[in-house]
């Protein structure tokens, strides 16, 4: 059998354990029903048990040989969900594909949702780019160069704008249509101040090894039977935004701090390592869905995102946290305008575009190559659509919300 009737057969086992799950739903719901609504009459039968599929009791040696090499020619999306496909087919499978698949930071590639919290790749950047929707106030995070004619664009995250009278909050999902803080789709939140000068990064989860405090002040106002064990808590500071005021109107772009709380300046350092996630706290860890959305289970109406307060930024005696600032521009005489070497992935001038480097002291023992490495580069491309590229110790997730921060009206700034 050939490699490409193996991948074929492997996409019609997804499609068809699609339709047995769809089933079980449907069930689920006539389940629900009151004694008012009339059910078909259906004979009741003894349930039998499911029988494994032939691909479930392969030998281990050539479950691993057809995996790798699954891992080692599919690269890109949407080619890349074949990899999905086998870590969805058996338990077996899904050991197998995760033993293989790597973190971002190794193989440079994103394939399960944690590796949008795992740091990227330290040689090359991961390429991505934002759209914009002005109507519903919603950004969307895909993966790849620009946006393709086929609508295959891989969903990677989502973000919905929220205006409260205070500030501004940014609720950043797994799905283009569940912004609820109650689904377990949400990953995190971005929080602004009344100016939009200063900005907090919440996340679900505390990063491994990172000095991170949680809200213990909401988390004591309901009974502990109240809340649900699967509810992300969106409680954990790990960054902090800060942008400069430009009270005298002087001429030049904006300026901008942002302090990473969960990633240690030793990260960047010779020999450092930042802090990698290996899996979500709730059930969101299970492989990416090849649809770019998923149906949504809770309104929108339900969020209060107004009673979690403002926490400390960090812990006491926690390693210092690392610091990004925005390059530097330089004035071009024949252009009159402020210039920033994109190496072609920004093509529109706009107040937004930006590149971080790390801002460190000489005591810090960092080279200048790494202090002069662009770990984080946005800008403008076309009518709202934006490119993100990222790279080590930045994860997709903070990188995004670093980009949102800068979609937010910043009148003192400008």
């Amino acid at each position: 059998m050939s490699f490409k009737s193996i991948v074929r057969e492997l996409k019609e086992m997804r499609d068809g354990i699609g339709s047995i799950s769809r089933r079980g739903v449907d069930s689920r719901r006539w389940n629900g029903r009151t004694k008012s609504h009339v059910a078909p009459d259906i004979t009741l039968t003894s349930l039998e048990p499911i029988e494994q599929g032939k691909w479930a009791n392969l030998p281990p040696e050539l479950l691993l040989d057809i995996i790798s090499r699954v891992e080692e020619s599919e690269t890109t999306w949407p080619a890349r969900a074949v990899v999905v496909y086998c870590g969805s087919v058996c338990k077996s499978w899904r050991a197998v594909t995760k033993e293989i698949v790597t973190t971002p930071e190794q193989c440079g590639r994103l394939t399960f949702p944690i590796s949008l919290k795992q740091p990227g790749p330290r040689d090359s950047p991961i390429q991505c780019f934002i759209r914009r929707n002005r109507e519903t106030s919603t950004y969307i995070l895909y993966i790849g160069l620009v946006p393709s004619e086929n609508e295959n664009d891989k969903l990677l995250l989502a973000a919905k704008k929220i205006r409260r009278a205070t500030g501004t909050d940014f609720i950043i999902s797994l799905v283009a249509n569940d912004f609820s803080r109650s689904s377990n789709t949400c990953v995190g939140k971005l929080r602004s101040n009344f100016l939009g000068t200063k900005f907090t990064i919440y996340d679900n989860q505390a990063p491994n090894g990172a000095g991170i405090q949680t809200d213990s002040r909401s988390s004591r106002r309901f009974h502990s039977k109240q809340i649900s064990s699967r509810v992300p808590a969106c409680n954990h500071v790990v960054s902090t935004i800060a942008y400069e005021l430009n009270v005298l109107r002087a001429r030049g772009p904006r300026r901008m701090h942002c302090t990473m709380n969960s990633i240690p300046v030793s990260a960047i350092q010779e020999g450092g390592n930042a802090p990698t996630p290996t899996s979500f706290p709730q059930i969101i860890d299970e492989p990416f869905s090849p649809s770019p959305t998923l149906k949504g289970k809770s309104p929108i109406g339900d969020l209060n995102i107004a009673s979690l307060p403002e926490l400390p930024v960090q812990s006491q005696g926690s390693a210092e946290p690392l610091v990004l600032k925005n390059k530097a521009p330089r004035w071009h005489e024949q252009l009159q305008c402020w210039c920033l070497n994109f190496k072609g992935r920004v093509t529109v001038a706009s107040v937004k575009n930006f590149q971080l480097v790390a801002a460190v002291d000489p005591s810090h023992n960092v080279s200048a190559a790494e202090q002069e490495k662009v770990i984080l580069q946005f800008g403008k491309i076309g009518k709202d659509i934006f490119t993100m590229d990222y790279r080590y110790p930045l994860s997709a997730f903070q990188a995004f919300t670093i980009c949102l921060s800068s979609f937010d009206t910043k009148p003192a700034c400008e």
